[in-house]
């Protein structure tokens, strides 16, 4: 009898209430649905539980790349797919992921964002390079990492496809939220830069700060999309503005953010 390839959709959460049911429904086709939580200290793992997804909880918080190792050890399928809480896979993507899956194809698929900001589609701006998100089980060995980790593969020669559709991506709903997202992700990254070596200051800051935002605003097209456009871009410009800043200010706070995650 020939084996049918399965797949698993990962998702991690943290407080994520709001999101969490319709991104699970998204995934509903997959063959199982992994969850896991940070310690939310909200309805988000009853609500997990409750459409049927596996859930566990891991409160101490080491970073995003042991988190997605946690999920990858309750992982029993042959194909994983790595979905965010904001995240949403429309239907023409969940197509191409089953038409990879049942064929057994082997390599690493990417994807696009469609940023979805304050309640608008920015779908007028350039996505990003792709980010990896389908793998072979057997090929992933873990993940590395404080922010923005990466996957280490068994075998890192494999073809890396991407597929046309993009993912929906809810990252800044209220302007609330950003502020909260836009301390995280300066911390975050700031480690990240220390740990480099790189210096920081305003200046700095400035610098990045205003490079990034001219590149998001103008080359990536956001001004197309309307006021959305614009808080979406500044958002991202004021997190790279503050990681530098922070890398000269905060340095006893971020080595104690370096620590607990290593």
């Amino acid at each position: 009898m020939t084996h049918k390839p399965t797949l698993c959709i990962g998702i991690l959460t943290m407080n994520e209430e709001r999101r969490i049911a319709r991104c699970i429904e998204s995934a509903r086709f997959a063959d199982d649905i992994v969850v896991v939580d940070s310690g939310s200290s909200d309805s988000t793992v009853g609500v997990a539980k409750g459409l049927g997804a596996d859930v566990h909880v891991y409160s101490d918080w080491q970073g995003f790349a042991e988190q997605r190792n946690r999920l990858l050890k309750h992982c029993t399928a042959d194909y994983i797919f790595f979905l965010d809480a904001d995240e949403e896979i429309p239907p023409e993507l969940e197509a191409e992921i089953l038409a990879v899956v049942h064929a057994g194809q082997p390599g690493v698929w990417e994807v696009l964002w469609n940023q979805v900001a304050y309640g608008r589609p920015l779908t007028h701006m350039k996505s990003t390079g792709g980010i990896p998100r389908l793998f072979q089980t057997s090929n992933l060995l873990r993940y590395e990492g404080v922010v923005h980790e990466g996957a280490v593969l068994r075998d890192p020669s494999v073809t890396v496809r991407q597929f046309k559709t993009r993912l929906f991506h809810y990252s800044r709903e209220t302007v609330y939220g950003s502020i909260q997202k836009l301390a995280q992700y300066a911390q975050l990254g700031a480690v990240k830069r220390a740990e480099k070596g790189k210096t920081g200051g305003v200046l700095r800051g400035m610098a990045s700060g205003f490079a990034n935002f001219m590149q998001l605003y103008f080359v990536r097209r956001g001004f197309l999309c309307g006021p959305e456009g614009f808080l979406f871009c500044f958002f991202i410009a004021l997190e790279c503005f503050f990681r530098y800043v922070m890398i000269k200010y905060d340095r006893d706070i971020l080595n104690s953010t370096a620590k607990r995650s290593s």
